[in-house]
């Protein structure tokens, strides 16, 4: 017997993203995903109008910080009870089409939380800075040591089940956001493991490249991986 399709929500917080936050939605796999929710943080471009227009649920923060903001799409998606939630970042700097590699180990292998790594994929020149690279292999190292779990990057973009994200009780309400996410997933010893760490490319910012084409995903250059 078929399995009911889990209902899936995106949550993307965006501060000035109006050039590339639309780019970002259209990119969205809607035949897995119910409803794309970006929270407006604080910006003061037409970021919210954008969005809007195409075709996503639109919430406003106007307290600055990446944490604040998710906080917001979480209170939000309470009221709706989805069964799994994607964070993605809105400046297109990587591929929405690929949240369905990092959905299907959870719809299908049971998995808590996977993470899109970035020391894994493919990083186009210029898209981390020199300090970036060294306190994502600093932080991880750390997260090892601490509590014996192997993580390769601490990217937003990953995948998480609602249950198990309440659970977590997310309190941070800047940047540290996502460390606190995977240090208290290690905690609760939920099962995310690093071979589930999926691949993704990563690119420079939207605005430094917006004169180039986005480069083909490598699930159609390659197939599967």
């Amino acid at each position: 017997m078929n399995q009911p399709k889990p209902k899936i929500f995106v949550i993307i917080p965006a501060f000035n993203e109006a050039q590339s936050i639309d780019k970002v939605i259209a990119e969205i796999p809607k035949d897995i995903v119910d409803e794309v929710i970006v929270v407006n943080n604080n910006s003061r471009d037409e970021t919210s109008a954008v969005a809007r227009a195409a075709g996503a649920s639109v919430l406003d923060e106007p307290r600055q910080g990446y944490g604040f903001a998710c906080l917001t799409g979480i209170e939000y998606a309470k009221s709706k009870n989805p069964a799994i939630i994607v964070f993605l970042d809105a400046d297109y700097s990587d591929y929405p089409e690929e949240m369905r590699y990092l959905i299907k180990p959870i719809t299908d292998e049971g998995y808590d939380m996977v993470i899109g790594s970035r020391a894994l994929g493919n990083r186009q020149g210029g898209s981390m800075t020199p300090q970036q690279v060294f306190g994502n292999w600093l932080a991880t190292r750390l997260l090892k040591l601490i509590y014996g779990v192997k993580y390769t990057d601490l990217g937003p973009f990953r995948v998480i089940r609602f249950d198990k994200l309440l659970e977590i009780n997310m309190q941070d309400t800047t940047y540290g956001w996502t460390v606190e996410m995977q240090v208290k997933a290690a905690k609760l010893k939920m099962k995310s493991k690093v071979r589930l760490e999926l691949v993704i490319r990563l690119l420079r910012r939207f605005l430094s490249i917006c004169k180039k084409p986005h480069p083909q995903p490598l699930s159609q250059r390659r197939g599967e991986f």
